[in-house]
C-alpha cells in the first residue's frame, strides 16, 4: 500500500559508492487511488438503493432507476478492485528493497493489520448496529432474544476490509517467493551474490520495456479462461464466512493484477503506453459492454454465474476485456491529463486510505438518516453520495488527527 518513492544505492565492492536520487513521485497513481476511493464510496452507495442486497443497510429499489444503479455496480465490480490490487502490487517491491524481508512484512503488519484490526473490533460493531436492533424486534417478535454478542459473531466478517485481509495474504506471499529466491541464488553463487543481496535496499536498475499489444491479449485470454474455469467451483455470489470475502470469484483477477503490478513497477510499464492505448483500452471496453448488454438481459437467473455455462464464459471474456480496457485508458488518461497535484488533491490522497477504512458507518449512519425520505432510487443514491463523499474525507481527517493514527493510515 506504501507509495514511498524508491531510493537504490549501486554497490561495486563492499561499500556503497553511489546512490541512486529517489523516484519522483507518481502524482498520477495517487490521483487514481483518489478516484478508486471514491469510486468505493459510491459503488456502496449505489448497492445500499439497488437490488443487490449486499451491504450492513439496505433499502430494495422500487422503480426503475435501481437497474441504473446495478448496471453502475456490475461495470465497477468488473474492475476498481483489481485495479486496487494492481496498485499495491506496483508499489511492493520498491518497499521490499528498501526494507528488506523482515522489516517489510512487519511494516505490512502495522499499516494493514492494525487498519484491520481497528474495524473488526471498533468499526464493525457501530456499523452493524442498526441491522442487530432491528433483527433483534423480530426475534422479539417471536418471543426470542438475541444478544449482541452472539449477533456480533454469527455475522463475523471483515466488511470492506476484506481488500486488506487478501492483500497481507498477498504481501506476505511476495516476501516469501522474494526470499526463496534470493537463497537460490545465494546457493548457486554465494561468493558472487552475497555482496549484491547484502543491502536490501539494493534493486536492480532496467530500462522501461514497452508492454507488447499481443502480450495483452494473451493476457486478456488467459484471465478470461482462468476466471471461467475458477466458477466452476466458486460461482458468482459465492461467500467465505469469517473470512469475509464478499467476491471470491474474482480471486484470479485479484491475484493476476497484483503480479501485474509488481512487474509493471519491475519494467516501467505504465510510462510506456502511447496516448492510442488508452483510447484503444477505453474504446473496447465499450464494444464488449455493448456486446455483453444482450446476454445480460437473455440470461435465466444464475446462468452469468458459472457452473460451465455458455453465459458464464461470455461473461468472464467481457470482465477481463472491460477491466484491462478500463485500467489501461485510465492509466494512461490520469499519466497525461492528472499528473499533478494541488493543496485540495494532496489532502484527498493523504486520507484517501483512511476513507477506505472508516466510509461503511458513513454510509451507514447517512442511510438510517434519510430512512424517511421516499424517492426514486436514483435520486437517494446521488443525494446521499453527495454528501457521503465530503463527509467520508471529513471523519478520515478526524481519525488522522488521533495521536499516531496516521502512522498507520
Amino acid at each position: 500500500m506504501t507509495d514511498e518513492p524508491e531510493r537504490t544505492t549501486v554497490r561495486t565492492g563492499p561499500e556503497p559508492v553511489a546512490a541512486r536520487p529517489p523516484r519522483a513521485r507518481m502524482l498520477y497513481v495517487d490521483n487514481l487511488r483518489i478516484a478508486l476511493t471514491a469510486l468505493v464510496v459510491l459503488h456502496h452507495t449505489a448497492v445500499t438503493y439497488g437490488n443487490i442486497p449486499a451491504w450492513y443497510y439496505t433499502e430494495p429499489a422500487r422503480d426503475g432507476s435501481g437497474l441504473v444503479l446495478d448496471l453502475f455496480v456490475m461495470l465497477n465490480q468488473a474492475f476498481f478492485m483489481g485495479f486496487f490490487f494492481m496498485i499495491a502490487g506496483f508499489f511492493t517491491p520498491a518497499s521490499y528493497d528498501r526494507k528488506g524481508a523482515r522489516p517489510f512484512v512487519r511494516d505490512r503488519l502495522k499499516r494493514l493489520g492494525i487498519p484491520l484490526l481497528a474495524f473488526l473490533l471498533l468499526i464493525r460493531p457501530l456499523t452493524g448496529v442498526g441491522g442487530y436492533l432491528d433483527l433483534r424486534a423480530e426475534f422479539a417478535a417471536q418471543g426470542k432474544d438475541l444478544p449482541y454478542w452472539l449477533y456480533y459473531l454469527l455475522s463475523w466478517d471483515a466488511g470492506p476490509l476484506w481488500f486488506v485481509e487478501v492483500l497481507l495474504v498477498f504481501a506476505a506471499l511476495y516476501a516469501l517467493v522474494r526470499r526463496r529466491r534470493t537463497r537460490r541464488l545465494l546457493a548457486a553463487d554465494g561468493a558472487a551474490v552475497s555482496d549484491a543481496v547484502s543491502d536490501p535496499g539494493r534493486a536492480p536498475v532496467r530500462a522501461p520495456r514497452p508492454l507488447r499489444p499481443l502480450a495483452i491479449v494473451l493476457f486478456t485470454v488467459a484471465l478470461a479462461l482462468a476466471t471461467y474455469l475458477w466458477r466452476f467451483l466458486v460461482p458468482n455470489g459465492s461467500y467465505l464466512p469469517y473470512v469475509g470475502l464478499p467476491t471470491p470469484s474474482f480471486l484470479p483477477q485479484y491475484a493476476s493484477f497484483f503480479v501485474l503490478g509488481v512487474l509493471a513497477h519491475r519494467r516501467g510499464w505504465p510510462g510506456t503506453l502511447s496516448r492510442a492505448a488508452g483510447r484503444m483500452g477505453f474504446a473496447v471496453a465499450t464494444v464488449a459492454t455493448l456486446a455483453y448488454l444482450p446476454v445480460v438481459v437473455a440470461a435465466k437467473p444464475g446462468e452469468l454465474d458459472g457452473h460451465g455455462s455458455w453465459q458464464s464464459l461470455a461473461g468472464a471474456a467481457w470482465e477481463s476485456t472491460f477491466a484491462i480496457g478500463i485500467v489501461l485508458g485510465l492509466t494512461v488518461l490520469f499519466r497525461e491529463r492528472l499528473n499533478r497535484q494541488g493543496a485540495g488533491a494532496a489532502f484527498l490522497s493523504r486520507h484517501a486510505f483512511a476513507v477506505y477504512v472508516i466510509h461503511a458507518p458513513v454510509l451507514v449512519g447517512l442511510g438510517y438518516a434519510f430512512r424517511w425520505l421516499h424517492a426514486p432510487a436514483a435520486a437517494k443514491f446521488a443525494l446521499v453520495a453527495a454528501l457521503a463523499l465530503p463527509l467520508c474525507w471529513a471523519v478520515a481527517y478526524a481519525v488522522r488527527s488521533l495521536p499516531r493514527a496516521d502512522r498507520v493510515l
